[in-house]
């Protein structure tokens, strides 16, 4: 009978300690996940006053540039934002920062993280073409139909668009293009992508949406996301793969966005994607239909990229037309490596699709706790349109306006004060400026 009791004794202790483990395993994991989910919020507003610091960073080398008659550009320190905001990571990333900065943080007070770390990375989303371009204006609808086009041009894509699809249809370049912007647009008709004639707006937009197995219309409205793009006639994995995300774990090498002004940032772009733009502008030039000239195209913009390292290459829109013409400082070197100038159907037109600074940044932060045997991690992407933000400038001098009126209004009585700072008529104003680290269009914690 005691054996007996102390059997069940033994069952339920176990029993206990179980349940007692997992609940205490489920605390720590939910503590951990509030715990890296704060590391990555922390990371975020970090990466977003980086970015709203880059303009007076610029203001220091202005002069250096004023000496060489140009615009000193935008400085890329969202490239490096790992590294430059290591002073408030772990230890390793303090160490990293130290290197790079020579500076020494031991003096430092409440810097760094204990038990976890973030890693982050800015993507400039004005370096991509905007799919949303298709719910703007007509201007908008053929900038994004020529970027589209050209960008599916080369001949070795054909195959791709020569197979059927999932559905058993057959989808070419112009139905493609011609969806993706229908999907977006407000109207019940279709628009054409052929760059060879006007676009059309008399007829009605296909029906094959109607005629899938489970069928749904058209949104007729912006995307909402990058995603729904699957949604859209001819959008295959392979489409997809190749025209849209190449790399889904390296959200740098994404070339399609729902975000951003719809100019392309000519110093950020990939090469692809400035093939692309060179080829909405010039239809007709040698590297838009003939596939080496397009490889000493793409060949030319890789060296060049990594030679500079990030840094920008064109000061402003006309700087890259003058070197498309094989002139200014970088035209003549493509022109030797034997590429052919490029002659576009009107300057002044293609200058307004391009730009040389980027507003609109995609901000992917990991924060990483570390347990036993274990890793929490939490991912978060916000997405920042700078537009609007106003400049570090700004705030210091609107600052030091309020600390002078606050001054000269300190000779009345606190009673006076009180009743005037209550009445202010900008005060509701002063709560509607917009935020210095710019205005978030999208935040989700993955």
């Amino acid at each position: 009978m005691v054996l007996g009791a102390i059997a069940v004794m033994v069952v339920m202790l176990a029993e206990l300690q179980d349940d007692a483990s997992a609940e205490f395993a489920a605390a720590t994991a939910s503590r951990d996940a509030v715990q890296g989910e704060y590391y990555a919020r922390s990371a975020i507003n970090l990466s977003r006053l980086l970015v709203a610091a880059e303009p007076t960073m610029r203001q220091a080398i202005a002069p250096l540039f004023m000496l060489m008659k140009r615009t000193p550009p935008q400085l890329p320190v969202w490239l490096y934002a790992d590294r430059i905001l290591g002073a408030f990571n772990d230890k390793e990333a303090a160490q990293d920062f130290m290197g790079l900065s020579g500076l020494d943080l031991s003096r430092g007070k409440n810097l760094g993280l204990k038990g976890g770390r973030f890693e982050v990375v800015i993507v400039d989303e004005d370096a991509k073409i905007n799919v949303n371009m298709g719910a703007s204006n007509e201007i908008a609808h053929v900038r994004l139909a020529r970027e589209l086009m050209g960008r599916m041009a080369p001949i070795q894509y054909d195959p791709l668009f020569s197979q059927r699809d999932s559905t058993g249809n057959y989808s070419d370049r112009l139905a493609i293009c011609s969806a993706i912007i229908d999907w977006a647009d407000s109207d019940e008709q279709l628009y054409s992508c052929d760059l060879t004639s006007a676009p059309s707006s008399n007829a009605v937009e296909d029906g094959w949406y109607q005629l899938l197995a489970k069928p749904y219309r058209r949104k007729n409205a912006p995307y909402d996301s990058l995603e729904e793009l699957h949604m859209v006639r001819g959008v295959s994995d392979d489409f997809w793969s190749t025209f849209v995300d190449p790399e889904p774990t390296d959200p740098t090498k994404r070339e399609m966005t729902v975000w951003g002004q719809g100019t392309i940032n000519v110093n950020t772009a990939n090469p692809f994607t400035l093939f692309a733009v060179v080829c909405s502008g010039a239809p007709t030039a040698d590297i838009c239909n003939d596939a080496t000239q397009m490889q000493l195209f793409v060949t030319g913009v890789m060296m060049a990229q990594s030679l500079a390292m990030g840094a920008p290459l064109f000061g402003s829109p006309a700087d890259f037309i003058a070197t498309m013409k094989g002139q200014g400082a970088l035209g003549p070197i493509l022109t030797a490596v034997g590429m052919k100038p490029v002659k576009f159907q009107s300057e002044s037109d293609f200058a307004k699709s391009i730009s040389t600074e980027s507003k609109v940044f995609s901000i992917y932060s990991l924060g990483v706790v570390k347990g036993f045997k274990r890793e929490t991690r939490v991912r978060i992407h916000a997405v920042v349109d700078y537009r609007t933000a106003p400049s570090l400038g700004d705030i210091a001098h609107a600052m030091t306006a309020s600390i002078a009126g606050a001054t000269g209004a300190s000779s009345s009585s606190a009673t006076q004060s009180t009743s005037s700072t209550q009445q202010d008529p900008n005060a509701l104003a002063l709560a509607l400026q917009a935020s210095i680290g710019g205005q978030l269009l999208y935040f989700a914690v993955e």
